[in-house]
């Protein structure tokens, strides 16, 4: 009877949980420990034709990234095919290229600024200063049919404006398909992106001169979006699941993993690190910055105080319970300082010796200072 009562008590948790989530209640958190993936990116030695095939030498000589992994991380099952991206600059563009691993490409979307992830699709983010604002996304598929937004805030928020009919000028990009683009009849082995972004583009949110300086780091995401597919009438669509009579959810396979299905997370994306080097040249190593993880310190504390919103009507000066138990910084004086109104708040995290301090409010958005 015990056993029953207590399965009784957690179904009823459960139930209330997802009607929580279902009208708003609950603010989406990760799930997952804050590790984000990183890479270093070294200049080319020449010029690159942006046709897909990343064929270059240049091409040949960047280091992929790790392989995607779900984007709740450990909480799902690793991705049924293999994703990696590689990255280059010069003093003309910031260079991304993947090789998506799939045996049936396909797509549909033939019209730019459609929503592509309604297809297979490879999607790119970029925030040039890590404020978690102001940033970039761009999504393509295997047509090189292209999607470009300027994003001022994260959806999460109220706060949110994308400017969907922003466009990338001087963009270039390319997709090339080892196999054949939507015939079931045969095997495919994937298919390749190239992009190329101009740094004036870039410099908008970077607020700072473009090209990055050497060691300058910048918060980059990757997302795959894969559905699942059938052949009917020797034509892929998308398999529908019975019981809702829609297709099933899509799969998201992401280079650092969010711990949530949300990418719109820009504090939980990978790391980018620019190096002066050649990418044939002297390897440079990563330098692990304390920031990133004080930053994430603030933000459970930013969501501790979204869901404190959604359940008082106001935000509260008593984050005790949003506090690590043990925080060890060398870099900055723990725990922050905060300043409540009833509409919103700041944090305030003391940086040491020449350590700038970091500031986070209810929108979201972190400064230095």
């Amino acid at each position: 009877m015990n056993q029953f009562k207590t399965l009784q008590i957690v179904l009823l948790f459960i139930i209330i949980y997802c009607e929580k989530m279902i009208a708003g209640e609950i603010f989406p958190v990760p799930r997952t420990e804050f590790n984000p993936r990183h890479y270093v990116c070294y200049r080319t030695t020449g010029p690159l034709n942006i046709d897909g095939k990343i064929e270059e030498t240049d091409w040949q000589n960047a280091q992929w990234t790790d392989y995607f992994v779900d984007i709740e991380g450990d909480l799902k099952p690793k991705p049924t095919f293999n994703t990696r991206a590689k990255m280059l600059w010069d003093d003309e563009y910031f260079y991304m290229a993947a090789f998506l691993e799939e045996p049936h490409v396909w797509a549909k979307l033939k019209q730019r600024d459609t929503v592509i992830y309604y297809d297979d699709d490879f999607e790119i983010f970029i925030d040039p200063n890590s404020d978690a604002h102001e940033y970039y996304e761009y999504e393509m598929n295997a047509f090189n049919t292209v999607w470009d937004l300027f994003i001022t805030q994260p959806y999460r928020d109220d706060y949110c404006s994308a400017i969907f009919n922003w466009d990338i000028e001087g963009l270039k990009s390319g997709v090339y398909v080892d196999g054949t683009i939507n015939d079931p009849s045969d095997t495919d082995k994937g298919w390749y992106v190239e992009v190329a972004i101009p740094w004036p583009v870039l410099k908008e949110a970077a607020r700072r001169e473009v090209p990055p300086n050497d060691r300058d780091q910048w918060r980059v995401g990757f997302s795959r979006v894969d559905w699942q597919m059938e052949v009917i009438n020797h034509t892929y669509q998308k398999k529908i699941n019975p019981k809702t009579g829609r297709a099933f959810p899509e799969n998201n396979w992401i280079w650092s993993q969010q711990g949530l299905i949300a990418m719109h997370y820009p504090e939980r994306w990978g790391i980018v690190q620019f190096s002066k080097n050649q990418v044939n040249g002297e390897k440079a190593d990563f330098i692990e910055k304390e920031e990133y993880l004080a930053a994430n310190y603030l933000y459970e504390i930013y969501y501790f105080q979204k869901q404190y919103y959604l359940d008082h009507g106001l935000y509260t000066k008593n984050i005790r319970k949003a506090l690590k138990a043990k925080v060890l910084l060398k870099d900055f004086n723990w725990p922050p300082t905060i300043e409540v109104t009833p509409k919103g708040f700041e944090l305030i995290l003391q940086g040491k010796k020449d350590q700038k301090n970091l500031l986070l409010n209810e929108e979201g958005r972190l400064v230095k200072f």
